[in-house]
């Protein structure tokens, strides 16, 4: 019998998977506990759409990542810090006051945990900042700390 999977289902497949199992395994366990339907006409056609639907709405992520990359890129941040007698700072900058930053500045709106810091930001000067928009658009965001 073929099933399409509803359901990711350990050794047998994946969610939109078409997969062929016995009728008693279908009846007895993949239909009662609603992992997947019977593979008929209507069911295919709905599962075609349904990834064509997802397909769309992964290039229209990805196109609107790419755009926000441009624009981070475009511009630079301007923050201070606290800074001793020594020119040592007091703290740094994390993520959550970049994210702010950007909302306040920019005008955009980034997650904080999009933002990819590989030490913490101590000194005065340009830095460079990662922002993780896609698992295929990384941006590179510029910060111009400065004392405060």
């Amino acid at each position: 019998m073929k099933i399409i999977l509803l359901k990711d289902v350990k050794s047998l497949g994946k969610k939109g998977d078409l997969v062929e199992v016995s009728t008693g395994y279908a009846r007895n366990y993949i239909l009662p506990k609603k992992l997947g339907v019977e593979a008929t006409g209507k069911n295919i056609n709905d599962l075609k759409l349904q990834k064509a639907h997802q397909d769309k709405m992964a290039a229209e992520q990805l196109e609107a990542a790419r755009e926000l990359k441009e624009e981070l890129e475009k511009k630079e941040l301007a923050l201070s810090i606290k800074v001793g007698d020594n020119g040592k700072a007091f703290g740094a900058i994390s993520s959550k006051e970049l994210a702010q930053a950007v909302k306040d500045q920019l005008g955009l709106t980034v997650d904080k945990k999009k933002i990819v810091i590989d030490e913490p930001i101590k000194t005065l000067g340009s830095h460079e900042v990662k922002v993780k928009l896609h698992p295929k658009v990384t941006a590179a965001l510029k910060v111009k700390v400065t004392e405060q």
